[in-house]
């Protein structure tokens, strides 16, 4: 088990394997591709020796899943990007010594500060996370230090295109929205995903140099430019795939 990268399998529920199935996507036809067992004929059809996705074939809970993948990224792409949340969701997370956060990464990454420095600066100035996926494993103790509470039924009317897990989902989508997005663009937010999630872990309170990473220290005026920066590069990164998301959705449904 690797702490940042099996996060990616883990936390996504989207194993190897999955990824290894290669799907052209939409529009593209494949010659002497029988239907099968990569190929299936809920998803394919063949005609004049071609096999080709077919959205008619789509039933109606992945047509709801699709279009709700779509409203979102939609909605995020319009939505003004905001930055200067210094990753604060993962010490919120450890907040007074959390047990659910400790099993996560307690056995191979210790705290980089001891657990009275990390609770401090929980406490030291407002929290400001707007993705309900992070926001849910805060430490109890730390839910009211946040700005607002996110919560599943609002995540339309938060989520925002400069935050590293929202960009980061992107590859929870495309994988929620196979094999009608196709392997490449799946397989280029999975790779965004790993960028974004070697930030999350390096600004986080753990210590990662165990694992080869050095901290983003957070708790630093220099570290907090230094993940500013990198978040900011992360964002603008994540807007081609999230286009390319959009429009591939936009073609199937």
């Amino acid at each position: 088990m690797h702490p940042i990268y099996d996060f990616l399998f883990i936390y996504y529920r989207n194993k190897p394997s999955q990824l290894e199935a290669w799907h052209p996507g939409f529009g593209i036809g494949l010659a002497d591709a029988p239907l099968g067992e990569t190929f299936k004929e809920a998803h394919y059809r063949v005609e004049d020796g071609v096999t080709r996705l077919d959205p008619s074939r789509i039933k109606e809970a992945t047509r709801h899943r699709l279009e709700m993948a779509l409203r979102l990224c939609q909605t995020v792409r319009a939505r003004p990007a905001t930055f200067g949340c210094f990753g604060m969701h993962e010490w919120a997370m450890v907040y007074q010594g959390d047990t659910e956060a400790e099993v996560r990464h307690g056995e191979r990454l210790p705290l980089r500060l001891s657990q009275e420095a990390t609770d401090a600066f929980v406490r030291s100035r407002p929290i400001q996370c707007s993705h309900f996926d992070a926001f849910r494993f805060f430490s109890p103790a730390a839910k009211d230090f946040n700005r607002i509470q996110p919560s599943k039924d609002t995540r339309i009317e938060n989520e925002q295109c400069g935050c590293l897990h929202t960009n980061m989902d992107l590859y929870k989508l495309a994988t929620h929205c196979m094999p009608w997005v196709g392997s490449e663009l799946l397989w280029q937010c999975f790779e965004f995903a790993l960028s974004a999630r070697q930030l999350d872990m390096q600004a986080s309170p753990y210590d990662c140099s165990s694992l080869g990473f050095d901290p983003v220290a957070v708790e630093t005026p220099t570290g907090k430019l230094e993940y500013e920066r990198r978040q900011r590069q992360l964002s603008e990164a994540a807007k081609p795939l999230r286009d390319a998301l959009i429009a591939r959705l936009e073609e199937v449904l």
